[in-house]
């Protein structure tokens, strides 16, 4: 195996380090379009957890904007780093690295979480709350979005 063949893992991680949500909701959607991942798919092949990781992607996008959202490195917002992007990062894992995946993920998620924080608090020092998370959604929804679609394509062209 080559290493190269978890980078979909560790970008997916890094994804996870400034949305939580939007692995598992990127995942779920590939799912729901019946694009096979590389890896085994954790929970999200279930109908109910689909849509539940589609609707908290989208409720994780309205909430970061309100001035009572934590930080995401406070303990549950790490935790469900650690869950999102290891479900995404098994998926996205060669068959039979699965657990492998999931590592990587993790292990990128959980350290840049602490970094995607800090350029996003300059960002709102400079641009405010609001602008600054409307980008940041837009960077990471598309950086999520662009890593399940190729590593899926990549796969189903085998």
């Amino acid at each position: 195996m080559k290493i190269t063949e978890l980078l979909p893992s560790a970008l997916i991680g890094a994804v996870s380090s400034a949305r939580s949500m939007t692995p598992m909701a990127a995942i779920a959607a590939a799912e729901l379009a019946h694009k096979p991942t590389p890896g085994r798919v954790f929970l999200l092949n279930q109908p109910l957890f689909k849509f539940g990781a589609l609707a908290m992607g989208v409720g994780e996008l309205l909430g970061d904007k309100m001035k009572s959202a934590p930080d995401r490195t406070v303990f549950l917002g790490l935790l469900a780093r650690v869950m999102s992007a290891g479900i995404a990062g098994s998926a996205l894992a060669p068959h039979g690295k699965e657990k492998l995946g999931a590592g990587v993920a993790v292990a990128t998620a959980v350290p840049l979480a602490y970094l995607t924080l800090a350029g996003r608090k300059k960002a709102m020092a400079r641009i405010g709350q609001t602008k600054s998370g409307l980008i940041e959604d837009a960077l990471i929804v598309g950086a999520g979005a662009l890593v399940v679609g190729l590593t899926v394509a990549r796969f189903n062209r085998r």
